[in-house]
């Protein structure tokens, strides 16, 4: 029997499953390395992309103000 590997499907902080191109709010203040100020709770980043975590960074997105950066699911929500 050839079984195939389950993709784990990639959950945001209230386990809704998370799909290329959702919408999501950031749930908690992040600081951002060389930026004087951090990203605010409840800022929309729209258009992530899912990709493979490296230290559990597994969405690719750009943040207003702040340019292309790696995010963590579990400081997610989906709109």
């Amino acid at each position: 029997m050839d079984e195939e590997p389950q993709e784990t499907a990639i959950k945001d902080s209230v386990g809704n499953v998370l799909c290329d191109g959702d919408t999501v709010t950031i749930v908690k203040d992040l600081k951002v390395k060389g930026q004087a100020q951090s990203i605010k709770v409840g800022t929309k980043v729209r258009n992530i992309r899912l990709v493979e975590g490296f230290d559990g960074h597994d969405i690719d997105c750009k943040v207003d103000g702040f340019g292309p950066m790696h995010l963590k699911s579990s400081v997610v929500k989906k709109v």
